[in-house]
């Protein structure tokens, strides 16, 4: 058990590498062997249900009942998440090429809030990690229910017709429902028994693991994708980099407007700044093939984003000092 805890320590240490590591495995994959990188598509769903089941169980039931009434916290979460983001979108969406493919892909990443490697920078940064990690149950539903409002109020209900609810029905119920109660029900089994609290362990010992496995899998089956599409993904780079320039200032704002304290407020900058990249991919892959791009354009968007978050963790501390 000692050797376990060693293990799951030195990954928790090393966990920036090992995501960056299995990003270029994976860009390494997808472009060397693009027909095996393709063929791990079919996964990206199935491993995601996993890490989010893993993500849940961090958050005992009672945990989250408790964070739902963290008023200032919450309000703060949701007001940056769903007032704050949309209104940065909104400018940086003036920008955009014209090419509703590419416009769409942005839409679906930038206004989803993330709900898994936040928990692991906020915390490296010394952010109220923990608050957000109980908040994600709430992040995850919000965003799911007020997605497709803010697909029809940027790109108007024409083009969101051809985007179907079905992926969206799914995810929620593949990515939200199952892994939560999973989750609260394996609580419920390592409550009262000594074998569901080795499995219990176990699946938190493999966050990081499932992390890197979700990182490969999802820039291995879409770097094959690339081909051809290069400069549609060129010119969104620029926009996500002013996201993550533009957001630790609203978020600060969003902070201050509630009072929060120190790590209370790091914690709202990263809700905010970093999205859902993992979680919307599917829908995007779900797309029709004249939209296809935007699958495309939502992974870019993570590789931007681990890299910004590495900057991150070191730059929010300075921004947001803690008290003396």
């Amino acid at each position: 058990m000692g050797q376990q805890r060693g293990v799951v320590a030195a990954l928790e240490r090393h966990q920036v590498g090992i995501y960056l590591a299995a990003i270029a495995l994976g860009a390494l994959l997808g472009w060397s062997a693009p027909v095996a990188g393709s063929g791990l598509e079919p996964l990206i769903n199935p491993v995601l249900g996993l890490l989010l089941y893993v993500t849940f169980l961090q958050v005992p039931v009672a945990e989250f009942a408790q964070s739902l009434r963290a008023g200032r916290f919450l309000a703060a979460v949701l007001v940056v998440n769903f007032v704050a983001v949309p209104l940065v979108v909104a400018m940086l969406f003036a920008f955009l090429p014209a090419d509703r493919a590419v416009q769409l892909g942005v839409l679906l990443v930038l206004l989803a809030p993330c709900v898994d490697y936040v928990i692991v920078f906020s915390g490296l940064a010394g952010a109220s990690s923990q608050r957000l990690l109980a908040a994600t149950p709430l992040l995850l539903v919000a965003q799911m229910l007020l997605l497709p409002v803010f697909l029809v109020l940027f790109l108007g209900r024409g083009l969101v017709e051809v985007v179907e609810a079905g992926p969206f029905v799914e995810a929620f119920l593949v990515l939200i429902v199952v892994p939560l109660a999973l989750a609260w029900a394996t609580q419920a089994w390592a409550a009262r028994k000594p074998a569901g609290r080795a499995v219990s362990d176990a699946a938190g010992g493999a966050m990081v693991p499932l992390m890197a496995v979700a990182l490969l899998t999802v820039v291995a089956s879409q770097v094959p994708a690339l081909d051809g599409r290069i400069g549609d993904v060129a010119q969104v780079v620029p926009h996500y980099v002013a996201f993550l320039v533009v957001m630790p200032f609203a978020g600060m704002a969003v902070a201050r407007l509630f009072g929060l304290d120190t790590s209370d407020s790091r914690a709202v900058v990263f809700t905010g700044a970093t999205r859902n990249s993992l979680v919307v991919l599917p829908l995007a892959l779900a797309l029709p093939d004249h939209l296809a791009v935007a699958a495309i354009v939502v992974v870019a968007q993570t590789l931007v984003e681990v890299i910004g978050m590495v900057v991150y963790v070191r730059a929010i501390p300075r921004l947001l000092p803690a008290a003396r």
